[in-house]
């Protein structure tokens, strides 16, 4: 398939939702825009509303106030087949008794194109897909992850304005996973079509995303590219929902330069003194160095190795500081093969890799 040419943006204006049976509200004055041919994730726990918006942009609910919009048009009241918008779920929905090419072609049968229009698009879906030489066969005859391509190719072979996809991997293994996920994102880079994803794994969101739209309880956190969202997090919700993290609570100490806390002192670059308000430092575990404790060497947080776990590409060092805040370190072979389960330790990073927030919901 040529790759697409889509110009119109994807517009949610203050929408807040709120279902017949419940008390809570689903969303919560939701504002975000999708830029043309961006690939944007909606991210968070299960019941944080990221399904409910992406059902509000597919047309399956309408909001109890706010809009929706497609290129400056309001589509709130549209039934969903006039939204031209490709879908893609978890569980595929394909049609046991067709071929995958009639599965695939379906949608355009159902815009009644002529048959040489629905053997050309369908032949350039299924090519794009990687899954031509299976147009004859019957979806039970086909792996978990060739039956989701076919749904894919389904969603794409009418050239919507844009596709959506709920967990569309959710049900795949991990190995299988990562090789859709390599999948998707040719598909994406080859279409230039605007792809709203949604997913609860953020090591996939991370991988996939161009932007990522945080949610929690109904609100959105924080939208940002993946690089800002990890080193640079908003909030505390967003720095340990994404990722593991080394979470210090403290307060800044302007004539010093450093940001003070039970676990130790760390010194702050001149932009960090100005966040007065902080009362949060974030260190991810990939920045953390850890040496032995000896007399000379007194620079850094001290703790105590408390577990060293092999994860295969890295060894993972769990540990305890001093006050009893918990630790986490992500190192080399090398670099762990000198620390022991129970050793003291001192603990340090780059000044330029610590990142500060104030968090209003802190106890201290």
């Amino acid at each position: 398939m040529q790759k697409l040419e889509h110009e119109q943006a994807i517009t949610v204006s203050n929408v807040t939702m709120q279902y017949p049976s419940s008390t809570a509200l689903a969303l919560n004055d939701v504002s975000l825009e999708i830029q043309p041919g961006e690939f944007m994730s909606f991210l968070g726990p299960s019941g944080s509303g990221k399904t409910t918006l992406l059902s509000l942009i597919a047309g399956f609910v309408n909001p109890s106030s706010g809009t929706v919009s497609i290129g400056g048009n309001q589509i709130d009241g549209l039934k969903p087949h006039r939204r031209d918008l490709g879908v893609v779920f978890q569980n595929y929905l394909l049609f046991p008794h067709m071929s995958v090419f009639d599965n695939v072609a379906y949608p355009l049968r159902q815009r009644k194109m002529d048959k040489s229009q629905i053997r050309e698009k369908v032949t350039r879906a299924l090519a794009l897909v990687r899954l031509d030489p299976y147009a004859d066969r019957l979806p039970k005859e086909l792996s978990g992850g060739q039956q989701q391509r076919v749904a894919f190719a389904r969603a794409i072979v009418f050239d919507p304005r844009a596709l959506l996809m709920d967990e569309p991997l959710g049900a795949l293994d991990k190995n299988l996973r990562s090789e859709m996920q390599r999948e998707l994102a040719r598909i994406h880079r080859e279409l230039g079509m605007t792809f709203v994803f949604v997913t609860h794994d953020q090591e996939e969101a991370l991988v996939l995303s161009d932007r990522i739209a945080v949610f929690n309880d109904g609100r959105i956190e924080q939208i940002g590219t993946p690089e800002d969202l990890y080193y640079r997090p908003s909030s505390l919700f967003v720095g340990r929902f994404l990722g593991d993290s080394n979470v210090f609570s403290g307060k800044i100490d302007v004539e010093t330069s450093t940001f003070i806390s039970p676990a130790g002192s760390a010194y702050l670059t001149r932009e960090e003194l100005e966040k007065t308000d902080a009362n949060v430092m974030i260190v991810r575990p990939e920045a953390i160095s850890i040496a032995p404790k000896t007399d000379t060497n007194t620079d850094g947080f001290e703790a105590a190795v408390r577990e060293i776990v092999f994860t295969g590409s890295n060894v993972t060092v769990y540990m305890e500081f001093g006050d009893g805040t918990p630790g986490i370190a992500k190192l080399t072979m090398s670099e762990a093969s000198k620390l022991a389960v129970g050793q003291a330790v001192t603990v340090s990073w780059d000044q330029l890799r610590q990142h500060l927030i104030h968090d209003d919901g802190l106890t201290s």
